[in-house]
């Protein structure tokens, strides 16, 4: 029986590059994504491919759809390997002028999301005694930008969620890891109807000690091995993608 990987926001962006690569590896894909023009778009792709798996509209913020996705997991696969929590979104604004609406909406999706997710893919994970989860944090969750509240607290909750998890989780086997991207372009990575051409400056580049922006494939193979056998030892931990980036001291000229 094929191993089951199921992801969040996994239509666009660094979650299609999540999606592709573990089907390049054999898993059977579960894709949930509020975006169903993208959703559809990937699942042809992965057809093309010869993978297997499904798409189902979710808002990881409402835990009744949520549940419906763990229910068709359960029921068409009978038994769940991997968890990516991937959605995010940001809604940013200065500080005085954020509506709460808008900060709970952020938590909801980004932090909320995740643990219900979490919660639901681990009753399945535990019945096999075995499983990983990786939460798509941020290192926005360890610095900012000013007016980025709401996104930088859902992104350092996820690393608070991540070590709690991983304690709580590991006597069922389970493990719990965090990657956080620093800047990944996604343009391309996008559904055909807003796809665009990454244009990045010479200055973009050298900002990074490792040369270049970061590129979904980046994140992906960082959730291959995290969720791998050679990463049996690994759990609680938040693997910091960026290259480079928050390590390089920057003084103003």
């Amino acid at each position: 029986m094929s191993k089951v990987a199921a992801v969040t926001g996994g239509a666009q962006g660094i979650g299609k590059a999540v999606s592709l690569a573990y089907a390049e590896a054999g898993y059977e894909i579960c894709i949930a994504d509020t975006d169903r023009e993208a959703g559809s778009e990937l699942m042809q792709e992965l057809g093309q491919r010869g993978a297997k798996g499904f798409f189902l509209p979710v808002d990881v913020s409402d835990e009744q759809q949520v549940e419906r996705w763990f229910k068709l997991i359960r029921t068409d696969l009978g038994r769940l390997d991997v968890l990516i929590n991937n959605a995010g979104i940001a809604r940013n604004a200065p500080m005085l002028e954020l509506p709460l609406a808008s900060f709970d909406e952020v938590i909801g999706v980004n932090l909320r999301g995740a643990f219900v997710c979490s919660q639901q893919a681990a009753r399945l994970m535990k019945a096999r005694g075995a499983g990983a989860i990786v939460h798509i944090a941020s290192t926005r969750g360890l610095m900012s930008e000013a007016h980025t509240e709401a996104y930088a607290a859902s992104k350092g909750g996820l690393l608070a969620l991540t070590h709690a998890m991983a304690v709580s989780l590991g006597p069922l086997g389970i493990r719990v890891n965090a990657v956080s991207p620093g800047w990944i372009e996604t343009g391309d990575w996008q559904k055909s109807s807003a796809r665009t051409q990454p244009v990045h400056t010479e200055r973009d580049r050298l900002q990074h000690p490792a040369g270049r922006v970061g590129t979904p494939q980046d994140i992906a193979a960082a959730c291959l091995y995290l969720t791998g056998e050679q990463s049996g030892f690994i759990t609680g931990q938040n693997l910091i993608i960026d290259g480079g980036m928050t390590i390089k001291m920057i003084y103003e000229e």
